[in-house]
């Protein structure tokens, strides 16, 4: 922490457990890199909290990280987005490249959960357009608003509803 100043990230609202809904406790931190759109780095602290029910551990992350991507959420929503025309993001192409094939793979998962949040909260979203060709940021649009921000609100409803995807092979390694 002496060589980069590091910034703590600690949430104002009490989350329960994504998994099991019971609370949650803090039993260290980790440092976290995360990449502006500049291309400047920040360290971050995330702190590790255990599910004092099912005994699972949690990251307690900002808006601003999606789950296993390196660059701030603005960064990915500012290339995913439809007409994002100049993309301002200090990344590599391949970089960009996978991100919009990330979110094209994820796109149909993470509004069936966010249609599934919707109805297991009672909300009442607008009706989709009978119009085929609406973009997946409007499709989001409907769940968590279209302004700047909507792929971090959406990540963290999918995130702390449990269900977010992982993509990690360690995740794996539980079944066999």
């Amino acid at each position: 922490m002496r060589r980069a100043p590091a910034f703590s990230v600690r949430c104002a609202e009490v989350v329960p457990s994504p998994c099991c809904g019971e609370s949650l406790s803090v039993i260290g931190s980790r440092r976290r890199k995360l990449f502006e759109a500049t291309g400047e780095q920040k360290l971050l602290v995330i702190r590790r909290m255990r599910c004092l029910g099912c005994r699972k551990i949690h990251h307690e992350l900002p808006d601003c990280i999606v789950p296993y991507k390196r660059y701030e959420s603005a960064c990915v929503e500012s290339v995913v987005a439809p007409g994002a025309g100049e993309i301002a993001v200090a990344a590599d192409h391949s970089t960009l490249c996978r991100w919009r094939s990330w979110f094209r793979l994820q796109t149909t998962h993470l509004l069936g959960c966010l249609a599934s949040i919707a109805i297991r909260f009672g909300l009442d979203v607008a009706e989709e357009s009978s119009v085929p060709s609406q973009t997946a940021h409007h499709r989001f649009g409907r769940f968590v608003g279209d302004a700047d921000g909507w792929l971090g609100r959406a990540v963290r409803s999918v995130a702390n509803s449990n269900f977010w995807v992982h993509t990690r092979s360690a995740f794996l390694s539980e079944a066999l």
